[in-house]
Order: structure tokens, then C-alpha cells, then sequence
């Protein structure tokens, strides 16, 4: 049987809408999440944080809050440091600009002498009740000396700048260079154009539904911690805990996820917090539980984006690009995630010249400290940023020489016949025909046909725009080994585990599909297996990275397991291997009437299951790419910016579920929208109070903006680095967004005679803002 097609069961194979598993639990309240586990015994923990971003701490008073009715214990980052636990590090191989090693500060999981952020946890308090351990956290004396607070990148930069950490001069982390100062130069110096932009991708909250929530159990008479987080990597969060915290074995800590009400790259790693509750546990034998509270995710949990860039781009007179040359400045905050270090340095600049055929370069990329929550990956990571530069470099080049935008990338695009392609940073693309998708994505958003619709909206006094994306990314964190288990149980069931990790995103009912191509059962009785780190290690889910690689497996592994199963048939028939067929769950004589029904067959066996356990490795990453074209109108009166279409045509290479995909995509493009149009985190610069640390203070997108959305997959151009032939998908409408919404309303400002203001423009595109723009502000 080839993908399910031959089986009555293939309307529930790969290729089909079908209707996620996932869902019917949640939608009837059955859902599992952290903050639904309920221990017995349990204690509550509750953090005091630091309302100042940059101070000493010269004293700590907890002996009030000790003694209030049901508190249990309360820590302080001494009183860890004394029992062992160990700081957070960071360690990477870049250097600072000097060549000395990167310079980051380690960081405690309580603050011990120093905060350096508004919101750090200075103190823990576990008590009977959250409303005990609250009362006690506010009873807890702080004398905090408070020291100047380097707020944002222009400060941090300044000569003379406070410095968050002693050992990183200027305060620099680190720095990366990559390609030829001086051959950009002889292209800039020959060019027959250039053009330049300083431009921000300003911080963000991933503002997930679900806040962080931790909850701890700890075995004396095995010594064993148990974990329950909302986690997109618990083999990850469970070696973290064991290695840098605690000091011991992994084996001794298992990490349990359920469901997981969206990640978005914040819940990619283990939190200081969530090394306190795991400690606070095994101190008092007993489980402690902490929620995190919608402020403490805005104070605390990591931000996305946060950079500067000046960015400048070399054409020759047909409008072929000669060099690129782009001057990034991104903010890390107090403390740095290896991951976030990486995304800004490293990740990010490997598609900085995206799908374009350019081969000179001269990028640097300068991580600094700020007074100000981690930043660490946020849907995109560090690709949003790459394609928003280049793509605004190629709208503000169409524009000065006069070149339909779309026109002057097709002239840049790399072509089919250059595939493989390794691009100016080395990667290699194994796929594309961009130009291909930009036709498609053309045609479905009638790009021909504005100028009418422009029309109507002048009469009704609007003013309409268009704006293009047309990008790649990169997917996969370069961890291409996937580690699957798959059972056939002789009651009638399939179960499947995955290191990898649902999250929102479907992946369950992707797994399930390619279960049902191989095995030809109903989709009812797959049951697929996540979170839980005794089951199996692995990298878990980011960088849009699960179904080409754990998908992969999980299709190899259950052919494994059809092969595993005749070749036991070949016994019980007394026939040949070669000579069995397989189709629907039976395994047959070819040619006669002689036959055993696969579970029959697994309830046979010593442990009642045919079981296959492997690794399996992808060649490589997946380079998704598409058109995003967006048209919006705007009112010249309030600057206000109304979104009328957004239309994608998208290679994705195979296909498992293009409902799943498709709404991966238009999710995806709303939360770009979102960065676009209204999304900032803000810290006050003269002090560093977080300036937007509720809903009431960051404006997320709202329903409005999910209306008007064709989106197209198309399935000619198959990976080659998985044999799914399938692409990562799940941050593609993040990355073609931000550009395409702020190229649109660009367009719109240029239409009205307003192109002066429109290198200038930044987002958020709020309405004030924007209507500055109008008014040449």
C-alpha cells in the first residue's frame, strides 16, 4: 500500500484535511495543562521580584514572612547558592570584538547580590495556599541600593555607558562578522544605485494563552524529581535541571508535559523559576506548585526581536543586486540564552540575502546587555528580522528607480537550474522555484488589478496600498536526528512516541496520518504519544522542525514495524516473507486465502506488541518559502490602517494536512500583523519600568485582522533532505508579514505623495504614527 491511497482509510492519510484529534478534548474542557494537575499535599509558591531594573542588594528580611500562618520555607538566592544550586551560564564560541571569549553574566536562579532587570525573583515563598505564600512574599524586607539602568540599545552602545556586567566592556556580549568588508566596498563604490535604511524589529511578548506553570514532585525513596511544565523541549528543560541546577544525574529527573496552550519559542527552555519549584520540592519533600501570573510573563519570560539595524544594498543599472551590507545592534537584555545569542549572531544572517542570488556581503552583528527581561527565540527567530531588512531594501531600491516592486525581485531571484544553491553564508538550499511562487502568489492576489481597486478607495477617501513579500526560511535547529517508538498492541491499537512536542500547532494529527499511510488502520486507533522524557530524549519542538524530522521517523519507523510484522507472519503462515502481502491491517499468502490479522499477530507475541524502537536522521534542513502580497487601506484622517487581503502562495513541499499547514500559515501571518501594526514591548528609558506589562498596555491583534486571507500550497517542489519531502512550515506567515504589511501601507503613503516620510517608517504602524507620516513629521 503506497501512502494510504490503496485503503478504504486513506481519506484519513497524507494529503487530507482531516480534522485534528487534538481537538475534541480540548473543546469539551478535557484538556490537560499543567496548571490542571493537582498533587496531593501540594504546596504553592509565589516569587517576589525586584521593582527596580538596576540595583545592589544590600539586605534581605525574611523572617516576618517566615513566620505568617502556612509558610513553609523561604528562599533566597543565598540559601540556594549555600545548598549547591548552581547559576545559568552561557556557552558559545563566539568572541567579543577584542577575540576575547563572550562575555555574559551567569545567572542565579534567585538574585543573590545584584538585580539586573525589573522583575527578576529575589525571593520564593512556598506556603499551604497561593494567598499565604502572597501575604508572606509582601511581608519580605528588601534594602535595594540602586544603580543606573542601561535602558534600550542606544544607551547600552554609549561611550560610557553603565555597564550590567562588569566583564562585558561597552557592554558587549558578542560579535559576528561574516563576509568581505572590501569587496562590498567595491561594489558600493561602482554601483549605479544604493540605497540605505535604519530600521527596528522592536522587542516582543509571545503572550502566550497559557503562562508558564511549573509543577514538582520529588520520591525520597527514589531520589527522582518529577517535573509537570508547559514545555516545547522536555528533554531539554529535565538536562538543564539536572546538569546546570541541581548538580545531578538526568536520570533522575523526569519531565512531564500535557497540553501546551502555545509556545511561540518563549517556553523553549527551563526557567530560573522553574528550577526553584524543582528544588523547593526535594527541600520539602513534597510537591509545590507555581503559576505564573499574566504580569509575571510580561516582567520575566523572555521577549523576541529587539534590534537596530542599518542596512544597505548595491544595484547595478538593470537592477541587480551587487552587494548587501547591514550593522545590527541586538538587544539580549540582562541575561543571555544561548538560543538567543545564537538567533542574532548566527541564525538570522544565514538567509540574510534570502532568495536572492547575491553573493558579496559585509554583515556584523553586535550583541549587547540591557537592563531588561532575556530575550530568547520568539516565532521566527532571528529569520523575521533578516527577511524585514532585505525586503524593505528592495522596496525602497524599486522605488527609486522606478521598477515595479515585484519586477525587481524577479530580476534578483535565484533560478532552479542554480539548485542546489549555497548561498553567501553557506547554506545550501536543496529546492525552490521562487520565481515560480511569485508568479502564483501574483495571480491570486490580482497584483494586475490594483489600480481599479486603488480607485475605489480614493472615492471613498481612503487611501489603498499594496505590498510583496517574497522570502525563504530556514527550519529545522540544525538537530536533524529524531528519536520514535512504535507499538502495535494486540487490543487493537497503534501507539506511537515522539520526542518532539505538541504545542497547539496540530502535530499529533500530522503524526497520526502518516501512521494511518503505513498501516492502513482507522485513525482512531493511533494514539500518539508526547511529553514525557522517561519515554525517550530528544530536541523537542522549535524551528518549525517536527514533522520533517520526527514525521520522518515516525513513517520509517512504522514501515519497520509492516516489515517486522510479516516477517513474525511468515512463521504463523509458514510462508515466505517475500511471499506475504500487507494491506489494511492484514497480513496475506499473495495468491491464496491464507491470512492473519495484524494485531492477532501482535497479541501473540511474548509482550502482547510487534515494538520498534529507532533513530533516524534527516539530511538537512527545509528551506519553505513564499509570496505574501497584502493590501490595506488607510485613513488619511486618524492614520488608522485597515487590512483588507493578505493572499500567500506557499511552497511547503509535501503536504500532510493542508488544513493544518493553511491555518499555520494565517496564524502565523496574524501574529506578523500583530508586530507590524501594534505589538511593542516599551521600558521607561529613564528608569527601566516595563511600560507595558498587561493587556491593557500591549496591544495584541485582534479578530478584525483574521478576515481576508487566500492562502495557496503548492506541492511541486518536494524537499530533499527528508523523505516526506515535506517543509517546515509553522513560521513561514510570520516572516512574510511584517514586510508585506509595512510594504502596503508604504505603497500607500507613496500614492498620496508622501514618499519622503516612508524610509522613516517604523513599526509598530500605529495610528499616531502613522498619521505623522502623513503630516511629514
Amino acid at each position: 500500500m503506497a501512502d494510504g491511497m490503496d485503503s478504504g482509510f486513506g481519506r484519513f492519510g497524507s494529503g487530507q484535511k482531516v480534522r485534528r484529534i487534538e481537538d475534541a478534548a480540548l473543546l469539551a474542557g478535557a484538556g490537560r495543562f499543567t496548571d490542571d494537575v493537582s498533587l496531593p499535599g501540594q504546596a504553592h509558591l509565589v516569587f517576589l521580584r525586584s521593582p527596580h531594573a538596576h540595583a545592589r542588594l544590600r539586605g534581605l528580611d525574611t523572617a516576618a514572612a517566615a513566620a505568617m500562618p502556612g509558610v513553609l520555607a523561604v528562599l533566597t538566592g543565598a540559601d540556594l547558592a549555600a545548598a549547591g544550586v548552581k547559576p545559568l551560564g552561557v556557552a558559545l564560541p563566539f568572541k567579543r570584538p577584542d577575540g576575547s571569549p563572550l562575555a555574559a553574566p551567569p545567572r542565579p536562579i534567585l538574585a543573590t547580590d545584584m538585580v539586573r532587570f525589573a522583575g527578576e525573583a529575589v525571593a520564593a515563598v512556598i506556603a499551604e495556599s497561593p494567598g499565604q505564600a502572597r501575604d508572606a512574599a509582601e511581608a519580605i524586607e528588601v534594602e535595594y541600593e540602586e544603580l543606573p539602568a542601561v535602558i534600550g540599545l542606544a544607551q547600552a552602545a554609549a561611550p560610557g555607558a553603565p555597564l550590567v556586567w562588569p566583564a562585558a566592556t561597552g557592554n558587549v556580549v558578542a560579535e559576528t562578522h561574516y563576509g568581505d568588508a572590501a569587496a562590498a566596498e567595491a561594489a558600493f563604490a561602482a554601483a549605479a544605485h544604493t540605497v540605505a535604511l535604519d530600521l527596528v524589529n522592536q522587542r516582543l511578548a509571545p503572550a502566550s494563552m497559557e503562562p508558564r506553570m511549573a509543577l514538582a514532585d520529588y520520591d525520597a525513596a527514589s531520589g527522582r524529581i518529577t517535573l509537570r511544565l508547559s514545555s516545547q523541549m522536555p528533554s531539554g528543560a529535565r538536562d538543564t535541571l539536572a546538569k546546570e541546577i541541581l548538580g545531578i544525574d538526568p536520570s533522575q529527573v523526569r519531565v512531564l508535559v500535557g497540553d501546551v496552550g502555545g509556545g511561540f519559542g518563549m517556553k523553549t527552555g527551563l526557567y530560573p523559576e522553574d528550577g526553584v519549584v524543582a528544588f523547593a520540592a526535594r527541600q520539602l519533600q513534597r510537591p509545590v506548585k507555581w503559576a505564573a501570573t499574566r504580569l509575571e510573563d510580561f516582567l520575566s519570560a523572555t521577549h523576541g526581536r529587539g534590534t537596530e539595524s542599518r542596512a544597505e544594498l548595491a544595484l547595478d543599472a538593470e537592477g541587480r543586486v551587487l552587494a548587501l551590507r547591514v550593522r545590527t545592534l541586538a538587544d539580549m537584555g540582562a541575561y543571555q540564552r544561548a538560543s538567543g545569542v545564537a538567533i542574532q549572531l548566527m541564525i538570522g544572517p544565514w538567509v540574510s540575502t534570502s532568495i536572492y542570488d547575491i553573493r558579496t556581503i559585509d554583515l556584523r552583528f553586535t550583541a549587547l546587555l540591557t537592563n531588561a527581561a532575556p530575550t530568547a527565540p520568539y516565532r521566527g527567530a532571528g529569520r523575521p528580522e533578516a527577511i524585514y531588512l532585505i525586503e524593505r531594501l528592495m522596496d525602497a531600491a524599486a522605488r527609486k528607480m522606478g521598477l515595479d516592486p515585484a519586477e525587481l525581485r524577479r530580476r534578483n531571484m535565484i533560478r532552479p537550474e542554480q539548485m542546489p544553491y549555497t548561498n553567501a553564508m553557506g547554506q545550501t538550499y536543496d529546492s525552490g522555484s521562487f520565481a515560480q511562487i511569485l508568479d502564483e502568489g501574483l495571480a491570486a492576489a490580482d497584483w494586475a488589478g490594483f489600480d481599479g481597486r486603488a480607485g475605489a478607495s480614493r472615492a471613498a477617501g481612503k487611501l489603498r496600498g499594496r505590498g510583496i513579500a517574497t522570502f525563504l526560511e530556514w527550519t529545522g535547529g540544525n538537530v536533524f536526528e529524531e528519536r520514535v517508538t512504535v507499538a502495535v498492541k494486540g487490543e487493537g491499537e497503534i501507539e506511537v512516541y515522539a520526542t518532539t512536542q505538541a504545542m497547539g500547532q496540530g502535530i499529533a494529527t500530522s503524526y497520526a496520518q502518516l501512521v494511518v499511510d503505513a498501516f492502513g488502520v482507522p485513525i482512531e486507533q493511533i494514539t500518539v504519544v508526547l511529553g514525557d522524557s522517561d519515554r525517550g530524549s530528544g530536541f523537542g519542538s522549535a524551528g518549525s522542525r517536527s514533522l520533517f524530522t520526527a514525521g520522518s521517523a515516525i513513517r520509517v519507523a512504522s514501515d519497520r514495524a509492516v516489515e517486522a510484522a510479516k516477517d513474525l507472519a511468515s512463521e504463523a503462515l509458514e510462508a515466505a516473507a517475500a511471499d506475504l502481502e500487507y494491506q489494511d491491517a492484514v497480513i496475506r499468502v499473495a495468491g491464496t486465502d491464507r491470512r492473519i490479522g495484524l494485531f492477532d499477530l501482535a497479541a501473540r507475541q511474548p509482550e502482547g506488541r510487534i515494538f520498534v524502537d529507532i533513530s533516524h536522521s534527516v539530511s538537512g534542513p527545509t528551506w519553505p518559502n513564499g509570496c505574501h502580497v497584502c493590501e490595506v487601506e488607510v485613513d488619511p484622517e486618524t492614520g488608522a490602517v485597515d487590512v483588507l487581503s493578505y493572499v500567500s502562495a506557499n511552497d511547503a513541499g509535501r503536504v500532510v494536512n493542508p488544513m493544518i499547514v493553511e491555518g499555520q500559515i494565517v496564524g502565523g501571518a496574524l501574529q506578523g500583523l500583530g508586530q507590524a501594526l501594534c505589538e511593542q514591548v516599551a521600558y521607561d528609558p529613564e528608569n527601566g519600568q516595563p511600560l507595558s506589562a498587561s493587556f491593557m498596555d500591549y496591544a495584541m491583534p485582534r479578530a478584525d485582522l483574521a478576515t481576508g486571507y487566500v492562502t495557496a500550497l503548492d506541492q511541486s517542489i518536494p524537499c530533499r533532505t527528508n523523505p516526506l519531502g515535506v517543509k517546515g512550515v509553522g513560521e513561514l506567515g510570520t516572516i512574510g508579514a511584517t514586510p508585506a504589511l509595512v510594504s502596503a501601507v508604504a505603497d500607500a503613503l507613496v500614492r498620496a505623495g508622501h514618499e519622503a516620510a516612508v524610509d522613516r517608517l517604523q513599526m509598530p504602524l500605529t495610528p499616531p504614527r502613522v498619521w505623522a507620516a502623513l503630516q511629514g513629521d
